[in-house]
C-alpha cells in the first residue's frame, strides 16, 4: 500500500473501545513480567466489593472469572462508556460516568479494593476516601517517558515532560493520602511499529502519546517516519509501566 492508502485506512478506521487488535500483525508490544490481568482477577475473587476507576471499553476488567457481589467501574468518555456498559452490564457490573476528576460519586470506605490501568490521572485523596479500612488499590500505570521516542519524533524535545509519572513520586502520593505501599515495580518494554498506518491509529487511540494529533496537521512528519520505516523495517519505541499496591491501614 502506498503511504496515502496507509494513512487513510488507519484515519478511518475506529478506536472506541480499549482493544488493539486492528494493530495484529502491523505492530507489537511486549508486556509486563507480573500479568496484571491474572493478579486482578485473583484479587477479585477474594473480596466483596470492587471498583474499576477509568475502565474505558471495560475489555481488561471484563477478562476477570468472576465479579464480586458489588462490582463498579468508572468511565469519562462517552464511546467507551457506552462499549462499558455493554459489555460489563450483563455479568452485573455498574458503570458510571464519571469526569476522572474528584470526587468519585461513591461513599466513604465503600470498596474492598480499587482498580485501575493506565489512568490518566491518579487521586490519591479519592482512592483512600473510598476504600474501606483494610482495603487495597491495586494498579498498573504508564510510567514515565512512555513512548517518547514517538512523543519526540512529532514534537521534538520534551524534557519536562519525561519527568512526569515517575513511580517513586506516585508512590509518595500514596504515602501522603495514608496509604502503605505493599508493592512497586516498574519496567520498559519494547515496541515496534511496521507501517505508517499503524502509528497512525496508535496515535488516534492513544491521545496523550501526541497531544491534539491529525494527519492532517502532522502530514510532514507522517512522511518522514514513513520514509524511516521503509528504510529500517520499523519504528522501535520502548512503553513504561509500574504495577502499584497500596494498602489502606485497618
Amino acid at each position: 500500500m502506498t503511504f496515502d492508502e496507509l494513512i487513510a485506512e488507519a484515519d478511518a478506521a475506529s478506536v472506541d473501545g480499549w482493544d488493539f487488535s486492528w494493530l495484529a500483525g502491523r505492530a507489537t508490544e511486549a508486556r509486563p513480567s507480573w500479568g496484571y490481568q491474572q493478579l486482578m482477577s485473583r484479587r477479585l475473587a477474594t473480596v466483596s466489593s470492587a471498583l474499576d476507576i477509568q475502565t474505558g471499553g471495560g475489555e481488561v476488567l471484563a477478562g476477570a472469572t468472576r465479579f464480586p457481589l458489588t462490582m463498579a467501574a468508572t468511565e469519562s468518555w462517552p464511546p467507551n462508556l457506552d462499549r462499558a456498559t455493554r459489555l460489563l452490564g450483563p455479568r452485573g457490573v455498574v458503570v458510571v460516568a464519571d469526569p476522572d476528576e474528584p470526587p468519585l460519586p461513591f461513599a466513604d470506605a465503600a470498596f474492598e479494593l480499587v482498580l485501575s490501568r493506565h489512568p490518566a490521572t491518579v487521586w490519591w485523596e479519592e482512592i483512600a476516601r473510598v476504600l474501606a479500612p483494610g482495603g487495597t488499590y491495586f494498579a498498573q500505570h504508564v510510567g514515565p517517558a512512555s513512548v517518547f521516542e514517538m512523543t519526540e519524533f512529532f514534537l521534538g524535545p520534551q524534557p519536562e515532560a519525561r519527568r512526569a509519572r515517575d513511580p517513586e513520586i506516585e508512590a509518595a502520593g500514596a504515602r501522603a493520602a495514608g496509604l502503605e505501599i505493599v508493592d512497586l515495580r516498574a519496567e520498559r518494554l519494547r515496541m515496534e511499529f511496521f507501517d505508517i498506518g499503524a502509528v497512525v491509529y496508535f496515535l488516534r487511540k492513544v491521545i496523550w502519546i501526541v497531544p491534539g494529533f491529525t494527519v492532517a496537521a502532522h502530514r510532514d512528519r507522517l512522511a518522514a517516519l514513513h520514509h524511516q520505516i521503509r528504510t529500517d523495517g520499523s519504528f522501535v519505541a520502548h512503553s513504561s509501566r509500574h504495577l502499584i499496591e497500596a494498602h489502606k491501614p485497618g
